[in-house]
């Protein structure tokens, strides 16, 4: 009801019928599709009260206004509403948001038409970029929302932005923005203005925007640049990224200008000066310094002395050993070690250091530690076909050969004795300094027998033990434990034998008397013969007589295949 007609009736004065109709024709009608100014007059629950002069009031929801935070619609507030349709019932239905649209839809209009820019509230992800609030929803694509690809697009959600109108069509509701246009614009003004004002060998600062294996992209102001990886340190570097982070501020050295193509190569060491070029006045040769390892590989470690100088420790100046260790058993990455410096090449970028010099050299002391003639303990680090090494202490091992294992055994491989990691005893027989070789046996610990075997069996004496092997040249007899003596097939008998296989068997008893006896050459030679000729008679005769021992007769079961080898008789078939 219109404020004229309140006023009459409130004013008592009773009017016609044809005057009451002739004031509602006076009041203004609003035509549906217009955009008419509203005038907030109440509000009932969740909605608005809204008078635009028409005959009747209306309603329109309190959530078709949008209002700043700090903004509260109130009694007598003016807003643009649009006339949707008039009621069956009487009265209209407005829109608030519709004729929020239509201003909208003008404006994006003007503002495409006069390549100017609308601000808008980023709201949400939808398939292919974002959804935008102008005034109206808004797309705004992947490859428009920034110069380089959005790694996080979530944090840009509830952002408000400045936005360029690529297309629209108000009939589909459609709008497609730019945030990336805008961008290329003022980058392009900056770009300008650096191209006037860069050179070669400027210092400037600029943000990281891209790490790569290879190196840093740079934002000078408009202009991208790139830092390889071996300008960023002196030092060794593994990957930028360790090193450095997208969006920060560094400060760069301009290296190379390329005008034509827009490339910048830029440095950040050269903001330092290269420590290579004192490097001989901070580390003297033979001197101690510290660094750090930093890397293991199977020649050796580098260590970092300081930023951009590194140095070598051969492995084989990591430890005095003449089989050392992989670098990765002494050493980690990271560890804090002592070294000396031992050669600088500062034109090659090269210092070789080592750590076996800041230790005594075990073989310095190894002589007077472990004298000719006594008796150590130790563990076996290794056994091979020819012996076995026994550890002494760090950096010395000690061979005890296949020969010296025994006096007596016929041992064809040391592991047929010993085992790996097994404890035993030694005494010391050689120790060669220069070419750092210590030479063990195990033999020596007791008393050679053939020593006693020289005197126990004097050349003349009738000896009686049991056959061990019988081959075609001869027959071998057990006198004692470890000690053998060799019947030749000559001593068989007066009669000429071809061969005693077949003759005798393995652990048959023969009785022999001794023809010759050598501890040196550890030989025993027997003789079956003279004993059945001359009878006990013959071995006083052997006794009385200064028989020595002939070197030249084969006594031992080597001796024999040697001699039959070389006559080329049955010792072929033998061997």
């Amino acid at each position: 009801m219109t404020e004229e007609l309140k006023s009459t009736q409130t004013s008592g004065e009773e009017l016609s019928f044809a005057e009451l109709f002739e004031m509602e024709e006076n009041n203004t009608v609003v035509a549906v599709g217009d955009v008419a100014i509203g005038t907030i007059i109440g509000t009932e629950d969740d909605y608005f009260l809204v008078d635009v002069g028409d005959k009747a009031e209306s309603y329109i929801a309190k959530s078709e206004f949008r209002l700043e935070e700090d903004q509260e619609v109130t009694i007598g507030d003016t807003f643009e509403v649009f006339v949707e349709r008039r009621k069956d019932e009487g009265g209209l239905l407005l829109s608030r948001e519709k004729a929020i649209a239509i201003k909208v839809w003008e404006d994006i209009a003007k503002i495409q038409e006069d390549d100017g820019t609308i601000e808008g509230k980023i709201e949400s992800r939808v398939k292919g970029g974002m959804s935008v609030d102008i005034g109206v929803p808004a797309f705004l694509p992947y490859s428009q929302i920034d110069l380089r690809p959005v790694k996080d697009l979530d944090a840009l959600i509830g952002e408000a932005y400045d936005f360029k109108i690529l297309k629209f069509n108000k009939k589909r509701n459609n709008v497609v923005i730019s945030r990336r246009a805008i961008l290329e614009e003022a980058r392009n003004k900056l770009r300008e203005e650096m191209r006037s004002k860069l050179e070669e060998g400027q210092i400037i600062s600029g943000a990281i925007t891209n790490i790569t294996d290879y190196g840093l992209f740079i934002d000078m102001g408009g202009m991208d640049g790139l830092c390889h990886i071996t300008d960023l340190s002196w030092g060794r570097v593994s990957h930028p990224a360790k090193m450095y982070k997208v969006g920060q501020e560094v400060e760069v050295k301009v290296l190379k200008y390329d005008k034509d193509n827009d490339r910048v190569s830029l440095g950040i060491k050269q903001l330092r000066e290269d420590p290579w070029e004192t490097v001989t006045d901070r580390y003297p040769l033979n001197e101690k310094t510290t660094g750090k390892v930093v890397s293991i590989t199977d020649y050796g470690v580098f260590v970092e002395l300081e930023e951009g100088v590194e140095g070598l420790i051969h492995v084989s100046e990591m430890t005095w050993s003449k089989k050392p260790r992989h670098p990765s058993k002494m050493v980690s990455v990271g560890d804090a070690v002592e070294v000396m410096v031992l050669n600088i090449e500062p034109e090659t970028k090269r210092i070789s250091l080592g750590m076996k010099q800041l230790q005594q050299n075990p073989w310095d002391l190894v002589t007077e530690n472990y004298p000719v003639g006594s008796v150590i303990e130790g563990k076996i680090k290794n056994i091979t076909d020819f012996g076995v090494f026994i550890g002494i202490e760090e950096g010395i091992d000690g061979l005890i050969h296949v020969s010296d294992l025994s006096w007596t055994e016929r041992i064809k491989h040391p592991s047929e004795k010993y085992s790996k990691g097994e404890t035993i005893q030694a005494v010391v027989l050689k120790i060669d300094r220069e070419n750092e070789r210590f030479s063990l046996g195990v033999k020596q610990l007791v008393p050679d027998p053939w020593q006693a075997a020289y005197n126990n069996y004097p050349s003349g004496t009738v000896v009686e033990g049991e056959i061990t092997n019988v081959t075609d040249f001869g027959v071998f007899v057990k006198l004692e434990e470890g000690i053998e003596g060799l019947v030749h097939v000559s001593e068989i008998s007066k009669d000429k034998v071809k061969t005693p296989v077949g003759m005798y068997q393995v652990g048959d008893v023969l009785k022999a008397i001794v023809i010759n006896v050598s501890a040196k050459d550890r030989k025993i030679g027997l003789s079956v013969k003279t004993l059945e000729g001359d009878g006990e008679g013959g071995a006083e005769a052997y006794k009385a007589g200064d028989t020595v021992a002939d070197d030249n007769t084969p006594s031992t079961f080597g001796d024999l295949l040697k001699a039959a080898q070389e006559s080329g008789g049955a010792g072929d078939e033998e061997a």
